[in-house]
């Protein structure tokens, strides 16, 4: 077979690998509800405020969901200035995403596929991206093709793409950065000096990794530790030197290249410090993932959230269905499926990491895992933040695990027979190339089911939420909040969201006591809610009540109050509201009250 008909086929493969991430990231894209971190990237990508929305007195739908309207004479001025008042994310993504919706100019019927595309087709680019930094690391297209079949497959790269966040941008720029890390150890083991050109790459690429997401500080950390890992590597002889009558590796220009790299990122990272130290909204955007009390949970959470995160690297099936028998069924089979296929990772792993061909990637790569997960504990246990509370946030490592990933699989499929023993117990043989098809095809099915909605299900459900107020409630509805950043303001516009997207005209048709037009037109009146977001400070608690207390009495009744996620005391007797006394079904991600308030 001649070089150009391998090429044609390595790129004919590519493709196909490509195609499967398109259709598994943007099928069924707009089909999942929208959470509050969407909405802040919604609302901020158009630059729109927040600060628009009224706190402290009952709104209408139309007045909640106001900032997600296109604006046209919007700028990216508008997009910096609300985002640095407001958030506690730097703007790069953000102002991207503002240019994508004025380049397509989003309905409300198309605003939630448009906003979660551009990620989307940042995690298809991702898979390319990943082919040729496998090949280029390892010296190997069959490692290249293993890591972009894992990157168009993966559960949890799916689940990054199907967001309307920043996150598969983020991968893009860990991608480009990890390049840059293999070209300074290549040329550490030539010992010769990192070209100008690659110095410079490597400053804009990590600055604009900071510029896209503060925690790209991560990436940069674990690169450090993997460089240091060959550096020690070299020094041990246990990795080879390819020139040894070069200079010694702490020749000046070598090592003044290096730090001309961290020195560069540094002046671009602390170019945002002022930003967000002088952000009065950060502690309460991240207090979530701050670990108050030392308790038993505490110590042991982290380690669960982490190995959670890690098996949906590789596989997800419907566990979180609301079907128990999907959901044991599922659990049995990845756990099968984990036992069979991690001796024989491990196995080609540890292959990879003796074989002189890809010992250096994969101690770079695997240095680089490390790094990131001995960070990510370190901030768990030593500083009380839980950084595994969100999957999302292994971002910032996620590309080095697919490469191991492809390195692994290159093996098992070089290998005539994989084995897959766990201790001395009896060996399971299974063919190489089947073995990698079968991981390959847990892989897929797995991405059917992120897409599906049946793994890596939103926190936040207010599709669940609506239906539950409309069966219940037959008069006027005031559902209320408390407020103190536009998280709860997103919370809010979720539900607001949903009713909107529901058909209410349905719901008027299905009413069978109204026999004239009046009573039609009343259904009508209250089918849409008002809202309220009740302002909460911690030096007067009780302000949230007597806000609440204050907009009931100017309302008219009968009245249904709905209290979401309201966290506030509240005493409604003086109202004449009468709580709700049957059981309601709890729905993820608002805890919910319901109170009848009466004329008399």
């Amino acid at each position: 077979m001649t070089e150009l008909m391998i090429k044609n086929k390595q790129l004919l493969l590519l493709f196909l690998w490509t195609a499967i991430a398109l259709i598994l990231r943007f099928a069924n894209l707009d089909s999942k509800p929208l959470w509050t971190d969407e909405f802040s990237t919604l609302v901020f990508s158009l630059g729109n405020s927040f600060r628009g929305v009224p706190i402290d007195r009952a709104i209408e739908l139309s007045t909640l969901l106001q900032p997600l309207q296109l604006r046209p004479d919007a700028d990216t001025a508008d997009v910096l200035r609300n985002l640095l008042l407001e958030s506690n994310h730097p703007p790069v993504y953000f102002m991207l995403a503002h240019w994508w919706m004025q380049l397509f100019g989003p309905t409300e019927d198309s605003l939630v596929w448009i906003g979660r595309a551009l990620p989307a087709l940042l995690g298809v680019i991702s898979v390319p991206a990943i082919y040729f930094l496998g090949k280029f690391a390892f010296n190997s297209r069959l490692v290249g093709q293993c890591a972009a079949a894992m990157m168009a497959l993966s559960p949890y790269g799916i689940y990054l793409a199907q967001e309307a966040r920043h996150y598969t941008l983020g991968i893009l720029l860990v991608i480009a950065s990890l390049f840059c890390l293999v070209l300074a150890a290549r040329k550490l083991q030539q010992r010769a000096p990192l070209p100008i050109w690659a110095v410079l790459l490597w400053v804009v690429v990590n600055c604009l990794g900071i510029a896209v997401h503060y925690f790209f500080v991560l990436t940069l950390c674990a690169e450090a530790i993997a460089l240091i890992a060959v550096i020690w590597q070299q020094f041990n002889g246990k990795l080879a030197i390819d020139n040894s009558q070069q200079p010694n590796i702490w020749q000046f220009q070598i090592i003044w290249r290096l730090l001309a790299v961290a020195i560069g990122t540094l002046a671009g990272g602390l170019v945002w410090l002022p930003v967000f130290l002088s952000n009065k909204y950060g502690s309460e955007l991240t207090n979530w993932i701050v670990s108050g009390d030392r308790t038993f949970l505490s110590w042991v959470n982290p380690i669960f959230q982490a190995l959670a995160g890690w098996i949906t690297v590789i596989s997800l099936l419907p566990v979180e269905s609301p079907n128990l028998a999907v959901v044991v069924v599922s659990a049995i089979a990845m756990t099968i499926f984990f036992i069979l296929v991690l001796p024989i990772l491990f196995s080609a792993l540890k292959n990879s990491l003796t074989t002189p061909d890809t010992r250096l990637g994969t101690v770079i790569f695997g240095g680089f895992v490390l790094g990131a997960i001995f960070q990510f504990f370190s901030f768990a246990y030593i500083l009380g933040i839980d950084l595994t509370r969100g999957a999302r946030y292994n971002f910032v490592y996620f590309p080095g695990v697919i490469l191991l990933l492809g390195a692994t699989l290159a093996v098992i499929f070089n290998t005539p027979t994989a084995k897959s023993q766990w201790f001395n117990l009896r060996a399971i043989e299974v063919p190489g190339k089947k073995a990698v098809l079968l991981i390959l095809v847990m892989g897929f099915f797995s991405g059917v089911t992120v897409n599906s909605n049946l793994g890596y299900r939103k926190y936040y459900k207010p599709d669940l939420l609506i239906p539950i107020v409309r069966e219940l409630s037959k008069v006027p509805v005031l559902i209320a909040t408390t407020q103190k950043t536009h998280v709860e303001i997103g919370e809010l516009m979720g539900i607001g969201w949903e009713w909107e997207r529901s058909s209410a005209t349905d719901f008027v048709a299905d009413v069978t006591d109204v026999t004239d037009v009046r009573k039609k037109e009343e259904v009508k009146a209250f089918d849409s809610p008002l809202f309220l977001l009740a302002n909460q400070r911690r030096d007067a608690p009780g302000i949230a009540a007597g806000t609440l207390d204050k907009t009931l009495s100017q309302l008219e009744r009968p009245l249904d109050l709905w209290l979401v996620n309201f966290r506030a005391p509240v005493n409604l007797a003086a109202q004449k509201c009468q709580v709700e006394s049957r059981d309601l079904p709890a729905v993820d991600g608002y805890e919910y009250q319901v109170y009848h308030c009466s004329r008399s």
